[in-house]
């Protein structure tokens, strides 16, 4: 495909004829979807995939604080068409290169502001942009997602407790991580919030996930399903009036009291995009790229000093390392041992997680006497491994630029900033200003107790991943819930959003039957087999390897593996999936594929056609489970075996996991 764009602009100029049009429409480049935009009374819009109504009438607007909306009684002043074809560089992504295909409709309207859609072959979004020449006040936005059936979906409820005061009001402090909830649309709850990525499921198989991109001084969007709809409505939480430091060890601002406004902004500016990502088979959703190519190009003019790579993790395994002569924990003896191992087998970095900064003090100046830093930053650097801190969100917030400017100069690589757990617009331009004064120091971020992604990494390259995701540090205390089936169903809806810190890696590993929550020891859910695919499976610019540096140490073969798998790719192919059940994706980096599966807690035969990968291979390495997996989820085996007419048998055990490298 050539790299171009090509536009076919029409203008339409204010007539008569124009000005009493009420309906527009637009439609994908392979013509699969169609939008239909009506500008009679209220600006709704409708969307169909072939055959499937995928969204019904569902009304848009803006209302300012001084009475105007957006989107009531429209007046359609000009019209205008563009089709644009071109080739997007990705940096740090799943592919090197994204094709960039969709039709476009802007219309603007009488009152200062414009509403542009999207028609993708993959979906569907639209932002409102303003021109008014002075800062205006965002009351609320009417964003609704209708259908004409009562479909199921799979939301993330916000996870909170009813409280005293106002539960919707109190669901606006979350970190962002929960499970999914499969249900009709009319039984679902109206009192919670639902997250972002959503999905919905259609009768013929077609499914859509809503979600949200270029996300940028306003707040977040949540849905709810109040009782006399079918279907969801946004809701914005209002901007913070009051707020005082608390929350978790004093690292966060709680919220007091909150504005009757969800955002003060320029008057002249885009909006955030609304996206509803479409899909007739579940795998193409594993491998989507709108969020990506609907955020704004970087900002970071140059990136050559972004490293990717992976980082030996000590929080999930509680600092617990064995055969050494001293007192393991935070201290400084502890973490030349975690470099040490990370030297041995090319690991890039080392995190110092929690507790390397004096507890309850959100002072990141304040190290523990225990650690010494720069000696740490010497060792590291001697054994070509960089450190990484983890910063809660008061205690960087509170110095910014002194803190970046400080341990840049010491050699820190980057930052893990930790328990923002809020989506209003103060905590959305945080991301912004964190992510921009990390690049002007040369600092990447990982930004955990995290809204889901929304393409600042496009933006701002130097983030490298996200949390907003039930991960598997949830199985330090979670005995209830089923991980197996959530990692097999998050790459077909959070991760639709961009990439995400999973933190897989586990050494110890239980079957259904013989897993439980220890918060000191942890073990993973599934074989050992899936934890290695995980690395393929998952998107993670920055990974981690959440086990003790001993646990590896004794399992060289699986760590090798682990840390010879890249973070970023050159080619993603899906290569087949059902949400829930099980995924297999390829990804290329060079002339080397590496092939990740993994499914829920039943047995499965997949026989795979890799005729569509380059390369025509007749040998690969396979980790597969072993013939007693079901029973020991650490058994494994690891041989070299030859590939016939590009296909490919794997059989998963319960819970299982392989992979292939050819």
């Amino acid at each position: 495909m050539k790299n171009k764009v090509f536009f076919l602009t029409f203008l339409v100029l204010l007539s008569a004829n124009l000005t009493a049009q009420k309906q527009f429409k637009l439609q994908s480049p392979n013509q699969k979807i169609l939008v239909t935009i009506n500008a009679d009374k209220q600006l709704n819009y409708s969307v169909k995939h072939i055959n499937t109504m995928v969204l019904a009438e569902s009304p848009i607007a803006m209302t300012l604080t001084d009475g105007t909306v957006l989107g009531k009684n429209p007046t359609v002043l000009t019209a205008q068409n563009h089709f644009t074809d071109e080739v997007v560089k990705a940096s740090f992504y799943k592919k090197s290169e994204i094709r960039n295909l969709y039709n476009e409709l802007i219309l603007t309207f009488k009152d200062n502001y414009q509403v542009i859609f999207r028609a993708y072959n993959e979906g569907v979004a639209y932002r409102f942009v303003t021109d008014f020449p002075n800062q205006i006040t965002i009351a609320s936005e009417t964003a609704d997602f209708n259908f004409d059936q009562d479909y199921t979906v799979m939301v993330p409820y916000v996870n909170a407790r009813k409280g005293e005061g106002d539960f919707i009001e109190q669901q606006f402090f979350t970190s962002f991580e929960n499970t999914y909830t499969t249900t009709a649309v009319s039984q679902m709850d109206p009192e919670r919030l639902v997250f972002l990525p959503a999905l919905v499921d259609y009768p013929d198989g077609t499914k859509a996930v809503i979600t949200e991109a270029d996300l940028e001084d306003f707040p977040g969007l949540l849905l709810r399903n109040p009782e006399d709809k079918r279907g969801f409505s946004a809701i914005h939480a209002g901007y913070p009036k009051s707020e005082v430091q608390g929350g978790h060890n004093n690292l966060q601002y709680v919220v007091k009291k909150r504005e009757n406004y969800i955002a003060k902004v320029n008057g002249q500016r885009a909006f955030p995009w609304r996206c509803v990502i479409i899909s007739e088979n579940d795998k193409d959703l594993a491998d989507n790229d709108m969020v990506y190519l609907l955020a704004s190009p970087s900002r970071v003019d140059d990136i050559s000093w972004i490293k990717p790579g992976k980082v030996a993790w000590d929080w999930w395994n509680a600092w617990n390392i064995y055969g050494v002569d001293f007192e393991a924990g935070i201290n400084t003896e502890t973490y030349k041992y975690y470099i040490d191992f990370a030297s041995r087998y090319g690991i890039e970095y080392v995190i110092l997680d929690e507790g390397w900064a004096v507890n309850k003090k959100a002072d990141l100046f304040q190290v523990v006497p225990e650690i010494d830093l720069p000696e740490l930053v010497a060792y590291g650097k001697e054994r070509n491994v960089g450190l990484v801190l983890w910063a809660g969100y008061a205690a960087i917030d509170n110095d910014m630029e002194r803190v970046c400017k400080h341990y840049s100069e010491m050699g820190i690589k980057g930052f893990k900033v930790d328990f923002m757990d809020r989506d209003d617009q103060k905590v959305v331009d945080f991301y912004y200003r964190m992510a921009d004064m990390a690049a002007k120091y040369h600092l990447f971020v990982d930004f955990h107790g995290a809204y889901k992604p929304t393409g600042l990494s496009r933006t701002y390259p130097n983030v490298l991943n996200y949390e907003g995701v039930y991960g598997l540090e949830q199985a330090k205390w979670d005995n209830e819930s089923d991980l197996v089936t959530n990692e097999v169903t998050i790459p077909f809806i959070r991760m639709v959003a961009g990439p995400l810190d999973y933190t897989q890696g586990a050494m110890k590993n239980a079957n259904q039957y013989n897993f439980k929550a220890v918060y000191t020891e942890p073990m993973s859910q599934g074989t050992r087999t899936r934890q290695l695919a995980e690395y393929i499976i998952f998107e993670s610019p920055f990974g981690m390897l959440c086990d003790s540096p001993s646990n590896y140490l004794k399992e060289d073969e699986c760590t090798q593996f682990i840390a010879s798998v890249p973070t970023t790719w050159d080619e993603t192919v899906v290569l087949d999936g059902k949400v829930g059940e099980y995924l297999v994706t390829a990804r290329r980096k060079g002339d080397r594929w590496y092939i990740g599966a993994i499914n829920n807690w039943n047995e499965l035969d997949l026989v795979l056609d890799i005729s569509e990968l380059d390369g025509g291979a007749q040998q690969a390495h396979v980790f597969r489970d072993g013939a007693n997996a079901n029973r020991v989820a650490q058994d494994y085996v690891s041989e070299d075996i030859e590939i016939y007419a590009n296909k490919l048998m794997i059989h998963l055990a319960k819970g299982g996991g392989a992979v292939v490298v050819f």
